[in-house]
């Protein structure tokens, strides 16, 4: 990625809550070779706390999460007028059609299932940041 002389590239923050700290390492690592800066959290206080301290420019948030689950943190998030503009992309493992529609109700811009295409994470995170509101699905 190329930068105009005289002008500073700053990359677009990420953060992460995700418990699983092998995904976690794979999806920050895919995402800092595309460019951006990763944040993450191990749980959905801390997330929340996160969110809101760092201002990342998009949340990547598990539904299974120790303590507050994903759905309760997007839901906060949308309630606060700091985060409520956040871009959420939501990932669930259980790939129930019930999860993604109540992450969705929630607030999610995005819900896609575990294990995530590589090629469909990174299209999706551009689009959110570039922000478009999907809600295709991963079907």
């Amino acid at each position: 990625m190329s930068v105009p002389k005289g002008r500073s590239f700053i990359a677009n923050k990420i953060l992460i809550v995700e418990d699983d700290p092998s995904f976690l390492r794979a999806i920050s690592h895919i995402l800092e070779k595309e460019g951006y800066q990763i944040l993450s959290a191990s749980n959905g206080l801390l997330g929340l706390k996160k969110a809101k301290d760092e201002s990342p420019d998009m949340l990547i948030l598990d539904v299974m999460l120790p303590g507050l689950d994903g759905f309760e943190v997007c839901h906060r998030l949308r309630n606060d007028a700091k985060t409520a503009r956040l871009p959420i992309l939501m990932l669930s493992a259980k790939g129930q059609e019930a999860d993604r529609t109540a992450g969705l109700r929630v607030g999610a811009n995005e819900f896609l299932n575990k294990p995530v295409e590589l090629s469909t994470l990174i299209s999706t995170v551009k689009s959110l940041l570039a922000g478009e509101r999907l809600n295709t699905g991963d079907k």
